[in-house]
């Protein structure tokens, strides 16, 4: 820890040191109780509970939050964000593990037109998990009406349909048993990570105002600083994937799509993939140096997705 290695430095600055202590129990005090506080939501929802399958991760989706925005002023966004991610596990899991494909073409079609009067054609399992995703979405799009005056409905709508018809492209080539050259793996892949429906909900608690020209953009996922935040979480995710995960469920990733189609060893594949990751970096740094119509809290957040990754990966 910075500061048990500061204490110990010969000239020490004790009033340093003191602000030091006091500004980490202050933050950490802050996110002691944002963890209460989403355990009680987590509690609520019943999902660890219902849905047997689903990882019940609750404080790894904190870790996660933390490492985007530590920031005490960012507590919203941060009880926001630790739902959205368990959310996504939550649905994820249902894609992966659980759902039978013609349960997922239904689910996937649902979702598409967010039809709540359609769920009870859904099995049980998926019933619970689209009612706790819509009643998320209204409550944070409810939240930033009343600060903003903007409706964000639609909006996060469309970044839930992209992030499951994603879902659903990797459904369909796992019980195809297809292995996808490694551009169209990456062309599914960089939205499956659920970097693009992370950053759409971060963009609304970053951005003030918010203005119909910056939220276009964001809507159409072209936006370069999503796109290679999005990139990096992707494919740290694949070096860290194991072969009991991919036994689990899911499909080849993207060291397995450039193996199958070069013919290369796994280390050289790795190898190959850290690259794709440092030249990543480097375009999105530069994303970052040039003019945007994005916020620099948004613009560090994105950043922040992409160091996270690699941190916990």
């Amino acid at each position: 820890m910075v500061i048990d290695t500061y204490r110990r430095e010969v000239g020490m600055n004790p009033v340093l040191l003191e602000l030091a202590e006091l500004d980490f129990n202050m933050v950490q005090a802050v996110h002691q109780q944002d963890v209460k506080r989403e355990s009680r939501w987590w509690k609520s929802t019943r999902l660890g509970e219902k849905l047997g399958f689903a990882r019940d991760r609750l404080m790894v989706n904190f870790l996660w939050t933390i490492g985007q925005s530590f920031q005490p002023h960012y507590g919203y966004g941060r009880r926001m964000i630790t739902r959205l991610n368990c959310l996504i596990t939550t649905i994820d899991d249902i894609y992966d593990v659980y759902g039978s494909l013609d349960e997922l073409e239904l689910f996937t079609d649902i979702i598409e037109r967010w039809d709540v009067n359609a769920i009870d054609q859904l099995p049980y399992y998926m019933q619970i998990s689209f009612l706790a995703l819509n009643n998320f979405v209204h409550e944070m799009a409810f939240d930033i009406l009343k600060e903003q005056e903007f409706n964000v409905v639609q909006y996060l709508r469309k970044a839930w349909i992209d992030q499951c018809r994603s879902y659903m492209v990797e459904a369909r080539w796992y019980y195809m048993g297809y292995t996808p050259s490694l551009q169209e793996y990456s062309q599914n892949a960089w939205i499956s990570i659920s970097g693009p429906v992370i950053l759409a909900h971060a963009y609304c608690f970053t951005t003030f105002p918010m203005t119909k020209e910056s939220l276009a953009s964001m809507e159409d996922n072209m936006t370069n600083i999503i796109y290679w935040s999005s990139m990096i979480l992707r494919l740290a995710n694949d070096l860290g994937t194991s072969s009991l995960e991919l036994k689990r469920g899911d499909i080849p990733k993207s060291i397995q799509c450039y193996m199958n189609e070069t013919g290369a060893s796994e280390k050289d594949a790795r190898e190959h993939i850290r690259y794709l990751i440092s030249e990543a970096w480097k375009k999105m740094n530069r994303e970052r140096a040039t003019s945007s119509s994005f916020s620099q809290a948004f613009m560090e957040y994105a950043m922040n997705v992409a160091r996270t990754a690699q941190c916990i990966y």
